[in-house]
């Protein structure tokens, strides 16, 4: 939805002159880690609000919200570090905070459990230099990912680099392993760190009075509680929180959960910027004490970097932001004593994060064709291949070309009972019926057969009628170039 327009701000308080300072390199950062919140959103809210509004108020105003913010240092002896590109880099971490919560609370919005000491969600935030345009980009938490060598704090001992999921950096080495961990693998200069757990998203959200999301089809969650119908929905801070940590409403898993998130961001970002709250001081001050009370930033995030900042993202809407996915190459990576990653995919990767060391959209390549858009990735999509002719071998034949469309196949065709399909079917379970869409539009003329019970592999009788497989692209989710979409386009119409 377009922003909406603003009338003219009060001509701001007069400051002491401030001495000529070079465009800010680094960003916000905190230290809290833990689990299942989807901050990304939030962090990046916390980036927007705070930053926004920074622009409208007095130093005074700003300053006195400065101690609040909990410091923390990621950058300690860190050496060799990437060459600093253009712009801004802000690396938002998400944790669990969940015993910060009532009781109450925690039974309502199903955050039962102890709190991890890991980060769940994580995101690398783009400011461009001329602060017209942020970039988000994020890093799904089962990554494969080494860890450089390092010391542990704890002991002192001196730590060879190993394979771990990137999200268990920070159980390891707190906010210096991460970062040191981010920095290796995506040569990317960190300016700042923030840390936002579940209590700062909830606050925020509240402050804000509800933000807005739409969704086309009923979500509903049994781990998270979250249960929502179609249509347009104004989320408090609690359901919010249901809102981004779901990953259990389809086979998408993580990478549907991210698109959520940054649909989320979007929304809140559309919320802050319109609703005349970052042109209010005293509402300001409320938003940014429920953002900061909860958050830990590296040392440099300071009163001069909030004012920076704001003045620099005055103008900073939904429609000049970007978010996307790091490209996976592979789903499923096995690593033993680790278990099942996420592996990216490093050429495509690579030329990601050159745009944002270059300060480049991302949305400015050349368009390719576009394959077809589905909501679940392919790649999160399981599927069994049978054979339902009597030519042999035409079931490898199948699973190979669903395989090479990025579906995830069992590589291990089956001959069907029946060995007189003229037409091809897709046998599902109802609770993955997004999932079979999205095959279905990969298989055209196909027929969708619902098998309760099924469970998440998707079955592929193949017919006569198989000719190939068309290429589908999930818009959530990054299989080959990343898919990105602007703030604007995140909102509901």
């Amino acid at each position: 939805m377009p922003t909406q327009p603003r009338s003219a701000a009060p001509a701001p308080p007069q400051r002491r002159p401030q001495p000529a300072r070079t465009p800010l390199p680094r960003g916000p950062r905190p230290p809290v880690p833990r689990r299942k919140p989807r901050w990304v959103m939030r962090a990046a809210t916390t980036l927007s609000v705070v930053v926004l509004a920074s622009a409208g108020i007095g130093h005074a105003v700003v300053t006195s919200l400065d101690a609040g913010i909990a410091r923390v240092d990621p950058f300690k002896d860190m050496k060799n570090r990437p060459k600093a590109g253009h712009g801004m880099n802000v690396l938002l971490v998400g944790t669990d905070g969940r015993d910060r919560i009532s009781e109450a609370e925690r039974h309502r919005f199903h955050l039962g459990g102890e709190p991890c000491h890991c980060t769940d969600t994580m995101m690398i935030v783009h400011i461009s230099a001329d602060r017209e345009r942020a970039t988000v980009v994020s890093l799904p938490r089962d990554s494969y990912a080494m860890t450089p060598a390092h010391t542990d704090e704890r002991t002192g001992k001196r730590i060879p680099g190993h394979a771990l999921k990137i999200n268990a950096a920070y159980a390891e080495g707190g906010p210096n392993l991460t970062v040191q961990t981010v920095e290796d693998m995506t040569h990317v200069k960190i300016d700042h760190y923030l840390e936002v757990d579940f209590t700062s998203f909830m606050k925020t959200v509240d402050v804000l009075g509800g933000v807005s999301v739409c969704t086309a089809l009923p979500l509903k969650d049994t781990y998270t509680g979250l249960d929502l119908p179609a249509g347009t929905h104004v989320l408090s801070g609690g359901q919010a929180l249901q809102f981004v940590r779901a990953r259990h409403v389809d086979g998408a898993s993580d990478l549907g959960r991210m698109k959520r998130q940054q649909r989320f961001l979007a929304a809140l970002i559309e919320r802050a910027t319109s609703s005349g709250i970052l042109l209010n001081p005293m509402k300001f001050r409320d938003v940014t004490r429920a953002v900061l009370g909860s958050v830990r930033a590296d040392k440099g995030f300071g009163t001069d970097e909030l004012l920076d900042l704001g003045r620099a993202m005055r103008n900073f809407s939904p429609s000049s932001s970007e978010f996307t996915t790091v490209p996976i190459g592979q789903m499923g990576y096995v690593v033993p004593g680790i278990g099942e990653t996420l592996k990216w995919d490093t050429a495509k990767a690579d030329r990601l994060f050159q745009s944002l060391r270059d300060d480049k959209p991302l949305a400015a390549r050349p368009s390719r064709p576009q394959p077809v858009p589905v909501e679940v990735d392919p790649q999160q999509i399981r599927v069994q291949v049978e054979n339902g002719t009597a030519t042999e071998g035409f079931g490898k034949r199948v699973d190979a070309a669903l395989a090479a469309a990025g579906f995830h196949t069992t590589r291990l065709p089956a001959d069907a009972d029946d060995h007189t399909q003229k037409r091809t079917v897709i046998a599902y379970d109802p609770g993955w019926d997004r999932s079979a869409k999205a095959l279905a539009a990969a298989l055209p003329g196909s027929e969708l057969r619902a098998v309760p019970g099924l469970g998440p592999t998707l079955k592929v009788i193949a017919g006569a009628d198989f000719k190939q497989v068309r290429q589908v692209r999930a818009e959530a989710a990054d299989q080959g170039e990343p898919g990105v979409v602007t703030g604007g386009q995140e909102l509901c119409s």
